[in-house]
């Protein structure tokens, strides 16, 4: 990249728009404000690099009121000099996640292709499990059969929101029609078990033959979560436990208390590529595995997640399959295929609605 004080910085705030309000143990959400950031020369203000900021409303520890002016304050600073890298965010993890993606796509040409692999050439697809959002029982048992008609072999499920007993229900149901050579299940809880509570509800949900559940009881129950992780009979991963640990220390020190069995990564949460990697790599020492998910970035987000994934080579089905869920998403080559996640090589971008504004 060129001298820091060659770039022009600058953002635009766009509401995306659900298709119908998606469900979670948290509530409903009806639409998701995200900001692009875009980094140029110069010299060549039209070749630019764009990144996501999207922070989780109640999750993300910079779903905070100064947000907009902390991004502002860092477009204004790197337009006068001041290099990208020189910013403290280690409270604004998903702020840190779009400047580095910015960083990373100009670095490369500005095109959106931020990491070359077989995927981002059009090559090879990535395998995503089927995402099934929070509602009653009909419309889950709707969502299952239309993911599994069109080809996913692993599902995830939202649960907590629903009576327990009417979950289990769902899940008899699927494993009745479903065997587990069939079909994979993954389960997401959000935090909504009471710890009271949650190895009695993970023993009950365990006759359904699970792969994993992520995140049983909220975070910050370290003595909670490493009795669940040892005594569990379904593997437990970890999810909004990793927010806000920002050290090798911290994350060393979790790993190793609590025992998890697989890490649920999603940069938009925990500070961007460089520090999921991090995660990755003490798992890995640790023999746990670990798989990426998106947090409800829009097609940018999730071009550059996708393609950052596929460089690491993954053999676990990922979590990349939220392209679909706006009416106003980002017109790019990302796709859904089937039960896989494609790049379509050669396909245009459409930008017009989130960087036209250096």
């Amino acid at each position: 990249m060129s001298k820091s004080s060659s770039l022009l910085a600058s953002y635009k705030k766009y509401a995306l728009r659900f298709k119908k309000p998606a469900g979670t143990s948290r509530g409903y959400l009806y639409r998701q404000d995200n900001y692009f950031i875009r980094l140029a020369r110069r010299d060549n203000p039209t070749c630019f690099g764009l990144g996501e900021c999207g922070p989780l409303a109640g999750l993300s520890l910079d779903d905070r009121p100064d947000l907009e002016r902390r991004l502002a304050r860092i477009c204004d600073d790197i337009n006068r000099g001041r290099s990208p890298d020189d910013f403290d965010l280690a409270d604004f993890p998903a702020l840190a996640f779009g400047l580095e993606m910015a960083r990373l796509d100009l670095q490369n040409g500005g095109q959106r292709i931020l990491f070359e692999t077989p995927f981002s050439r059009g090559e090879v697809s990535l395998p995503i499990h089927g995402l099934i959002w929070m509602a009653g029982r009909e419309g889950l048992l709707k969502q299952v059969h239309r993911k599994v008609e069109a080809g996913f072999h692993c599902l995830k499920l939202k649960v907590g929101a629903l009576d327990f007993e009417a979950e289990c229900a769902v899940l008899n149901f699927i494993r009745e029609a479903y065997p587990p050579d069939q079909i994979e299940i993954r389960l997401d809880a959000n935090g909504a078990f009471k710890p009271d509570e949650a190895l009695d509800k993970l023993n009950r949900l365990a006759q359904y033959q699970l792969h994993s559940i992520e995140q049983p009881v909220k975070p910050g129950q370290w003595p909670t979560l490493t009795g669940l992780c040892a005594k569990s009979p379904i593997p437990i991963a970890l999810d909004e436990e990793l927010i806000g640990l920002q050290t090798a220390a911290d994350r060393q020190m979790l790993l190793e208390t609590v025992k998890p069995r697989y890490l649920v990564l999603k940069p938009t949460l925990i500070g961007g590529f460089a520090a999921a990697e991090c995660w990755i790599k003490e798992a890995e020492a640790l023999g746990m595995g670990w798989w990426v998910n998106s947090a409800l970035e829009s097609n940018v987000g999730l071009n550059a997640i996708a393609q950052w994934t596929a460089s690491l080579k993954p053999t676990m089905v990922q979590g990349l399959g939220t392209g679909g869920l706006y009416t106003n998403n980002i017109p790019s080559p990302i796709r859904l295929g089937g039960a896989a996640l494609i790049h379509e090589a050669g396909k245009t971008w459409d930008l017009s609605a989130v960087a036209d504004n250096v």
